[in-house]
């Protein structure tokens, strides 16, 4: 499965910090059924067997709804189930030895910050960046800030599609109108919602005003 920048509009990534007694997959179900039009599943405090029965469980709901799935991080996991993809951070793999682990039919997405990180992604074999956090973040700790002419001048320096994630909702993503983006990845905007159904519509709709801008 390649990677087609069509599939990157609205990017959800998983969280289970607002499950509040529903299950992943109940909420995964609720953001495709809004409009997402990929997912990654990230869990950094699952232990393996949970983590490889829950990826299942929600790569089967991907395929459903025709939608890719990635893994964050764990090549491992991504390739016992076969999934999509997986996505990496710079302290992880590099793009080029998932390649060899996945093999060339899989979406490699690489997190970049500069410049230099992206052409170095896109050389090893990304198919996609993600750039951020272009806002202020509470989901990742550690998260930079990436100033929006940065994301601009990253997205004219490669040819492979980039998507914009940290921040974004649905009063601020007007904000990254003509930088060059094809889509945003978001976890709160849409998990964090009462309505995570709603939440991802209303987001999805406010992308594609974006993307045309």
């Amino acid at each position: 499965m390649k990677c087609d920048k069509k599939d990157l509009l609205l990017y959800a990534v998983t969280d289970r910090s607002w499950l509040r007694g529903r299950t992943l997959r109940e909420q995964v179900r609720e953001a495709l059924e809004g409009g997402a039009t990929f997912v990654q599943l990230r869990e950094k405090n699952l232990d393996e067997a949970q983590f490889l029965a829950e990826a299942k469980e929600i790569q089967k709901l991907c395929k459903a709804y025709h939608v890719p799935f990635v893994i964050n991080d764990n090549v491992k996991i991504a390739g016992e189930i076969d999934a999509d993809g997986v996505h990496v951070g710079q302290s992880d793999m590099e793009a080029g030895d998932v390649r060899k682990r996945l093999g060339p039919d899989k979406i490699i997405g690489v997190s970049a910050r500069t410049v230099e990180q992206a052409k170095r992604a896109q050389e090893h074999g990304a198919d996609y960046l993600g750039v951020g956090a272009v806002f202020p973040t509470g989901s990742k700790a550690d998260a930079v800030e990436v100033d929006h002419e940065v994301l601009k001048e990253i997205c004219e320096a490669v040819t492979i599609p980039v998507i914009a994630i940290g921040g974004i909702n649905q009063n601020n993503v007007t904000e990254l109108a003509g930088t060059g983006i094809c889509g945003v990845a978001v976890i709160s905007a849409i998990f964090a919602a009462d309505d995570v159904q709603k939440a991802a519509a209303g987001l999805r709709a406010k992308v594609e005003e974006m993307v045309k801008e």
